[in-house]
């Protein structure tokens, strides 16, 4: 599996504020519960070579993600780590200028995160189990200097509580794709800026952006 590949007629789950000091930098509170949203297919884009992004609508900002991809519809029942099959490091591009306006009105983010190319992904890798991947720390690089660290122990909500609950309320199966949050460090782009994304110190995924 290459980072072309773009699972066929899956749904796109994505996580807020599931690092606390992210939504510390943004001045929101950490929420109770999963805060849980989605983005059409069609955001989804290999990240590599030039990526074209909205740069008309205020501010693009950057947040890296470790992706979980499911092989099988999920149970809770059975252990997440058999029913993961690949991972990679993602971007969750948020237009933040249009999101501000969208919260203020209490309107769904649909238009600051749904857009297109809204969600990069690197090269899939095996998923190892949680125990591996909580061992090492995923990076964005911007422009060569590290911009965000993450590791999923730092996760709000881990990759059981987070599987139970989209399972139990929108259904979790083959082919989905879930963001688990970004940690802190996002900020906004220009045009030119080379993002490179970083699992255990090995390059996944390299792209400029093109505004």
């Amino acid at each position: 599996m290459n980072a072309a590949r773009i699972p066929a007629a899956a749904n796109v789950y994505c996580v807020g504020r599931n690092y606390r000091l992210h939504a510390a930098e943004l001045g929101n509170e950490v929420p109770e519960s999963p805060m849980i949203f989605t983005k059409p297919t069609h955001a989804l884009v290999p990240w590599e070579g030039e990526v074209a992004l909205p740069g008309s609508f205020g501010a693009v900002h950057y947040e890296a993600e470790l992706v979980l991809l499911l092989d099988r519809p999920y149970r809770p029942d059975r252990p997440l780590d058999e029913q993961i099959s690949h991972f990679t490091i993602g971007l969750d591009f948020t237009l933040r200028d249009v999101q501000d306006k969208l919260k203020a009105k209490g309107h769904p983010w649909l238009e600051a995160k749904g857009f297109k190319n809204a969600a990069g992904l690197g090269r899939w890798m095996p998923y190892p189990g949680y125990a591996e991947v909580a061992e090492r720390d995923f990076v964005l690089k911007l422009n060569g200097k590290e911009a965000q660290r993450g590791n999923v122990k730092e996760m709000v909500f881990g990759f059981e509580a987070l599987a139970a609950f989209v399972g139990s309320r929108f259904g979790f199966g083959e082919g989905d794709l879930l963001f688990t949050g970004t940690p802190a460090g996002v900020g906004a782009l220009t045009s030119g800026d080379r993002l490179v994304l970083e699992w255990d110190g090995e390059t996944v995924g390299d792209a400029v952006v093109v505004l």
